[in-house]
């Protein structure tokens, strides 16, 4: 088997192409068993999510979990599932639609594709496409507003893995984060307001509680920030909210197995909150730009009943960022400063192409 992947065919003369490429998690193909125990065993399989001895880990996740958990995950999915297909996969996709919109009405000639960490379309296959419609310099920006070595640097090893079965390399720029990125903080601060306008100021009684997705408590004490840039973000998020330190939480969900994660969990919280007489909560995502299993079921379905169960009256989750005009305008801006010194609104010079296409056959090339 040859050690790198086959050149894509070249033409002399052809224009160079700058690719921006949005990556995200993933999802199964299909909301029923066998796709999703594929799909988890793709995404537990990664060391970067599970930090546990390869062997041991192998017999706990081949002997037990996909034996059991895709059964009950697909139930999950399937409540969420649309029309169009996987939740995740229909707004990231829109999401880089609208991107190459906005990108070239700011006068940026780019191609903008999307990849999932974890199944279809996959980073390589993505990249090796980039690559054959003449790409020599692709930024990679990971919709992950909080750094983690299990999200943003797990995406970046598989374009990496990539890297190393090409031959010839493009350029290659990465986005590590943007938990304080202002286009982004002042769209999802837009949301809440958006929110309270229609369904009234909070009072006394009410919270919002940002919920992001939880990481185990180990990966903080061995020097992960993603603690510390889920807490910026919502520190920063009420100060433009006007909201004072009682009237907000930062919690975190999606807790899998029985080691400590990030506290406080967003299930017993919103539990505790109704128990001490809090009538309201409105719940969003800060970390999840767009909706998916965990917002959408998770918080929006199962959130909603331990809320209400436990005795409190309203529940309101408030949707991902998703389409919002507001941040496809922050995503532009973001790609746009890491864009930067790449001649991306420069049009190539026909005459010049031509010219190098006819010094390449003159020295014997083909095409």
């Amino acid at each position: 088997m040859p050690r790198f992947a086959a050149e894509p065919d070249y033409r002399h003369g052809s224009p160079e192409q700058t690719g921006v490429l949005l990556i995200n998690l993933g999802t199964p193909a299909t909301p029923d068993a066998p796709a999703v125990r594929r799909y988890l065993g793709e995404f537990l399989s990664d060391p970067r999510v599970v930090e546990i001895a390869r062997p041991i880990w192998w017999l706990i996740l081949h002997g037990i979990i996909l034996n059991f958990r895709p059964r009950r995950s697909a139930e999950k999915y399937a409540a969420v599932w649309t029309a169009e297909g996987s939740p995740l996969k229909v707004h990231v996709e829109r999401q880089a639609k609208l991107l190459r919109g906005f990108l070239g009405q700011a006068g940026h000639r780019v191609l903008v594709d999307y990849a999932m960490r974890y199944g279809e379309p996959s980073i390589a296959a993505t990249l090796t496409r980039l690559k054959a419609a003449g790409c020599t310099r692709i930024l990679l920006l990971p919709l992950y507003p909080q750094y983690s070595a299990s999200t943003t640097a797990s995406a970046l090893d598989a374009a990496c893995a990539w890297l190393q079965a090409v031959r010839n390399q493009p350029e290659m720029r990465t986005v590590r984060g943007f938990s304080d990125h202002p286009g982004y903080l002042a769209a999802v601060a837009a949301s809440v307001r958006e929110h309270w306008a229609s369904h009234g100021r909070p009072d006394s009684s009410y919270r919002l509680l940002m919920s992001f997705h939880g990481l185990p408590r180990r990966a903080l004490d061995q020097g992960d920030p993603y603690h510390c840039e889920c807490q910026k973000t919502g520190r920063l998020l009420a100060e433009a909210l006007g909201l004072d330190q009682e009237r907000y939480l930062i919690c975190f969900q999606s807790r899998f197995g029985r080691a400590a994660w990030l506290q406080p969990y967003t299930a017993p919280t919103l539990r505790a909150l109704a128990k001490q007489g809090v009538q309201r909560v409105d719940v969003i995502c800060p970390g999840f730009p767009a909706d998916c299993l965990e917002t959408l079921e998770e918080i929006a379905i199962e959130g909603k009943r331990e809320f209400l169960q436990a005795g409190g009256r309203e529940f309101h989750y408030l949707p991902c960022l998703n389409e919002r005009d507001d941040w496809i305008r922050a995503l532009a801006d973001l790609a746009v400063n890491n864009l930067r010194g790449w001649p991306t609104q420069t049009a190539p010079e026909s005459a010049a192409l031509e010219l190098a296409a006819l010094r390449a056959r003159a020295m014997g090339a083909s095409s």
